[in-house]
């Protein structure tokens, strides 16, 4: 699953990366511990054009009765996208890139309670592109402007690389497939769901971090900064050490 990610590209940046024209006028905060429910930016087409846009984590189909099911919808399987109810249509008509500057997993410690996080990056530095689903939601009686635009991430199989950590991980799109993943007018799942394999091991590095990413409140760029597993599980005896 990907369940927390590092958000710090400005707009700017992620329109650059991904050749979008438009950008939000107003810049969400930097984020290295985004959590489910958190504002994000994806990118999408609409008009012939790439966007880079603000959406809500945590995907809201249409029909739903109540955004709070949203918060049950960050992840969406690959090999259910075109049968769930809650992912088809969009699957068919609203597909996007969630742009990442890393993402978190966590491995569980032989005799500790606590699991080691480990953040995953592209060895290049360059953002990552997981494939995502977005979605327009209004309440009923709602005025038609006032819509709730949500999204989710797309995982698939892991890597042999992220099989140590988890038995799933995002899709990692390549740039050589964004045309057609993007594409709103191609609306044939087949071909689609073939994008939908796991990333080269190859192209990710992954490195220990602070257990204080477990925690949703704690921010910072000291979260992404790489540990020695030994010694961060030691400092968990230590009450003192810990970051909340």
């Amino acid at each position: 699953m990907c369940g927390r990610y590092v958000s710090v590209s400005t707009p700017d940046e992620i329109a650059s990366a991904f050749d979008a024209d438009e950008q939000p006028e107003q810049a969400l905060e930097p984020s290295w511990n985004v959590a489910p429910t958190d504002d994000i930016y994806v990118v999408l087409e609409r008009d012939g054009h790439r966007e880079v846009a603000e959406h809500h984590w945590g995907l809201v189909p249409f029909w739903a009765t109540s955004p709070a099911i949203g918060s049950k919808m960050i992840n969406a399987r690959a090999d259910g996208l075109a049968t769930k109810a809650a992912f088809k249509d969009s699957f068919a008509r609203k597909r996007c890139i969630v742009p990442a500057d890393g993402f978190y997993e966590w491995r569980a410690v032989p005799g500790q309670k606590v699991k080691q996080p480990y953040l995953i990056t592209r060895r290049t530095g360059e953002p990552l592109a997981f494939a995502g689903l977005w979605a327009s939601w209004r309440a009923p009686g709602a005025d038609a402007a006032d819509r709730l635009r949500s999204a989710t991430i797309v995982t698939t199989t892991p890597n042999e690389l992220m099989a140590t950590l988890h038995d799933r991980m995002p899709v990692i799109l390549p740039a050589s497939v964004w045309d057609e993943w993007l594409d709103p007018g191609n609306a044939d799942v087949e071909e689609l769901a073939r994008l939908l394999v796991p990333a080269p091991e190859d192209v990710l590095q992954m490195l220990p971090v602070s257990t204080e990413v477990n925690s949703v409140r704690n921010q910072g760029a000291h979260l992404i900064e790489p540990v020695d597993p030994a010694a961060e599980q030691g400092s968990l005896l230590d009450p003192e050490a810990t970051g909340g």
